[in-house]
């Protein structure tokens, strides 16, 4: 039997704009709203992101992260 889908936390979020942009466009391509799109990508984090990628994909955003803030 399924789990019944609840939204049991908010959460404040800030993203950035290309962040938002990107986060409607997967919402609305998979027929849900902002916050069940993010359920299901933290729900299935594993399966729908590539491991080796991550890493590295991680490393780059954290070294342009601080002039990013400027």
């Amino acid at each position: 039997m399924p789990k019944r889908f609840r939204l049991t936390r908010r959460v404040n979020l800030a993203l950035t704009e290309d962040a938002y942009r990107r986060l409607k466009r997967f919402a609305q391509e998979a027929g849900l709203d902002e916050g069940e799109a993010l359920s299901f990508l933290f729900e299935n984090f594993e399966s729908v992101t590539n491991a080796e990628n991550l890493g590295h994909r991680l490393r780059l955003f954290n070294a342009e992260l601080e002039a990013r803030k400027r």
